[in-house]
C-alpha cells in the first residue's frame, strides 16, 4: 500500500507554518526535517506543525521531531504543535516532546501564544 506525504508550508513575521499531510514516519519524518533546516537556512526559527491531516506518527518520526527540537534549541527557536489528534497527543506527551514543544489545540491559537 502506498501512502503519499506532503508538506506545505507558510511563513510569516518571524515563524513559519508547517502543514504536513499523511502518516509520519521514517521517510516522511525526514522530509520533514529537510523542510525545518530549509526554513532555519532562511533565518526562521520558531515553527508552528499542523498535524491537522497527519493521523500517525510512528517512533521514527518522533524521533526525528526530536531532533528538529534539539535543532532549534541549539538556535533558540522553538516548536509548537497544532491539531493533534488525542493519541498523538498521549505518544507525545509520554515521549516527552511537551517538555520541549507546546500543543495548541488550532493553529489560530498556536500563532497566537508564539
Amino acid at each position: 500500500m502506498a501512502s503519499s506525504f506532503n508538506v506545505n508550508t507558510r511563513t510569516e513575521d518571524g515563524y513559519a507554518v508547517i502543514q504536513t499531510d499523511g502518516y509520519l514516519n521514517g521517510p516522511t519524518a525526514e522530509k520533514l526535517a529537510e523542510t525545518a533546516k530549509d526554513l532555519m537556512s532562511q533565518g526562521y526559527n520558531t515553527f508552528v506543525i499542523n498535524l491537522e491531516r497527519t493521523r500517525l506518527v510512528n517512533s521514527i518520526g518522533i524521533s526525528i521531531l526530536i531532533e528538529i527540537i534539539e535543532l532549534l534549541d541549539e538556535h533558540g527557536g522553538a516548536l509548537h504543535f497544532c491539531h493533534l489528534t488525542p493519541v498523538i497527543e498521549r505518544t507525545f506527551k509520554m515521549m516527552g516532546l511537551t517538555q520541549h514543544a507546546e500543543i495548541h489545540p488550532d493553529e489560530e491559537t498556536a500563532t497566537t501564544n508564539l
